[in-house]
């Protein structure tokens, strides 16, 4: 049916244009362009040349034939360069592919065949692994190396050219442009924990830009605020901090290592406001040496993600002078896109029931259009009652736009038109929903998923093990970490040690399991692992 408001008036350039991050940073530079948008180390760097030095970085890569869709993928620590690729790239139109910097060689180069990387641009500290990972490439990206002032480490160089001369060569007036469709690919994020290789989720301009907006309202940014980076640019695209700080003209203090001084001292120097991190961020500024602490400047904002904190350590995180928000997402979502919104009248229950409540995932972001709870065959929503079990599903403009060259998991993952999680959770009267288990069995260690089915592959490979089972055993430090249960074939011997040795040499470090028990698995009448004892167990392991 057409109104008189479907005549004559259409979207013209006037009243129409493009979500985009990028916008975000040419306004603070035009508003605040002397006001300080990245400090590293010595380094301090206006809003003014941050703009310009990414849009010469932009124009080195036009001058070098990327362009629209081209993929561009980048092994960085939370350096000003990764800042820079962050807008430089699809600056050119090109995709940005930040890669984990502890993924092994083997990884690296799946994602860069995948993602057809046209060019690498890849810090002096991981050239080992990367210079492993090229020589399996069956294409070669053109690689860009960047020597970071503020690293002083083992690393060679593995191209003619240097990050700085590239910049360089690149012009701080180049023209870029809007994407022609917000729906055109900003990002392109790899998932780990999964089984198989890993699945490539594209982002767009439209839900990078509303998720860089909306992280201001969920983490209640003022004006200037100052972020630390804590949280690894790598995942989710910093969960779109990268883009948000241009919002509010913030300023980036780049942190290359989470280590209890230098967050400390970073946070006394620079009158730190902000961090986001895992648990283990939160338990390495709790456990630091009294020498290394120093008494904050005023109280800090803090969002961390994966397992909510236990009780014990949100009054320590407090006591400190920390604010904890509870968040929860995926990297399908750009991130977290649920926050458990605290209510102050909650403040007045008894501790015990401010905790359960502190428990829970929360609510769904306002950018975000839905989220439920629903039974996965019927895709009816389930009862809100705290106890029965569904799938957690997201629908909105924070969605991704799916999984690159992977139509099946694209479908599966939108079916009946919703995006589901794969987890499953609970929702109370309230809203409110909470995690319960995780469908696919994945680890949370430390902010990093773990493939139990991984690790289970890696073990079973070794010649002493006949049966072997991998479940998340809870962990002060790191939140989960993985605990091997394991069945030897008769005859054969082997201890904790060799397996963890064995593991060692097959997976990154962070995935190999902490602890080892040699038992007979708990099995079905038809032999299928009953995991769900293997958790029980690994609580008292």
């Amino acid at each position: 049916m057409t109104t008189p408001y479907d005549t004559g008036l259409d979207r013209n350039p006037a009243n129409f244009q493009p979500l985009t991050p990028l916008t975000l940073l040419e306004r603070a530079a035009s508003v605040f362009p002397q006001h300080t948008a990245i400090v590293h180390g010595a380094l301090r760097r206006s809003y003014a040349d941050f703009y310009a030095r990414s849009r010469r970085l932009a124009s080195a890569l036009a001058k070098r034939g990327i362009k629209r869709g081209d993929t561009v993928s980048a092994v960085l620590a939370n350096t000003p360069a990764m800042l820079e690729c962050h807008y430089g790239v699809p600056m050119a139109g090109a995709v940005l592919n930040t890669m984990n910097t502890r993924l092994d060689a083997a990884v690296i180069a799946f994602q860069l065949d995948h993602g057809e990387a046209k060019v690498l641009i890849a810090d002096r500290e991981f050239s080992k692994v990367v210079k492993d990972a090229l020589a399996l490439v069956k294409v070669k990206p053109l690689v860009i190396d960047y020597d970071d002032p503020e690293y002083s480490g083992p690393g060679d160089r593995l191209g003619a050219i240097e990050y700085e001369g590239f910049v360089a060569s690149g012009d701080a007036d180049f023209a870029w442009a809007l994407p022609g469709d917000e729906w055109d690919a900003i990002a392109l994020n790899y998932t780990s924990g999964t089984t198989g290789d890993p699945k490539g989720v594209v982002y767009h301009h439209r839900g990078a830009h509303l998720l860089a907006v909306n992280n201001v309202i969920t983490c209640g940014m003022g004006q200037h605020p100052v972020y630390l980076w804590t949280l690894p640019m790598f995942h989710c695209n910093g969960w779109c901090f990268p883009w948000t700080l241009s919002v509010v003209a913030g300023t980036h203090v780049c942190l290359r290592w989470v280590r209890a001084k230098a967050m400390y001292d970073a946070i006394a120097a620079h009158k730190v406001t902000h961090l986001c991190g895992a648990p283990i961020v939160m338990s390495t500024l709790l456990n630091a040496p009294a020498d290394e602490k120093k008494p904050l400047p005023h109280a800090v904002q803090f969002a961390t993600a994966a397992a909510p904190p236990p009780e014990a350590v949100l009054a320590a995180m407090k006591a400190a002078g920390f604010n904890v928000t509870h968040v929860y997402g995926l990297t399908e979502v750009y991130g977290p896109a649920v926050v458990n919104d605290w209510h102050t009248e909650w403040d007045a229950l008894p501790l015990a029931e401010q905790a359960a409540k502190k428990s829970r995932q929360g609510v769904r972001y306002h950018m975000l259009e839905a989220l439920d709870v629903l039974d996965s065959e019927t895709m009816q929503p389930v009862p809100r009652d705290g106890e029965t079990l569904g799938e957690v599903m997201f629908r909105g403009n924070v969605v991704m736009k799916g999984y690159l060259k992977n139509k099946k998991s694209t479908d599966a993952a939108f079916a009946g038109g919703w995006f589901h999680s794969g987890d499953l959770g609970v929702r109370y009267p309230d809203g409110y929903i909470q995690l319960k288990d995780r469908s696919k069995d994945i680890i949370i260690s430390g902010g990093e998923n773990i493939s139990s089915i991984e690790v289970e592959d890696a073990l079973y490979k070794h010649p002493a093990v006949q049966a072997a089972a991998v479940v998340a055993k809870p962990n002060e430090k790191w939140g989960e970490t993985p605990c091997a249960f394991v069945e030897l074939k008769p005859g054969q011997s082997a201890t904790a040690d060799d397996l963890m040795a064995w593991c060692r040499e097959n997976l990154a470090g962070y995935k190999v399991p902490r602890h080892v028990v040699f038992t007979e698995l708990p099995k079905t009448s038809t032999g299928k692992i009953q995991k769900f004892k293997l958790r029980e167990m690994a609580k008292s392991a």
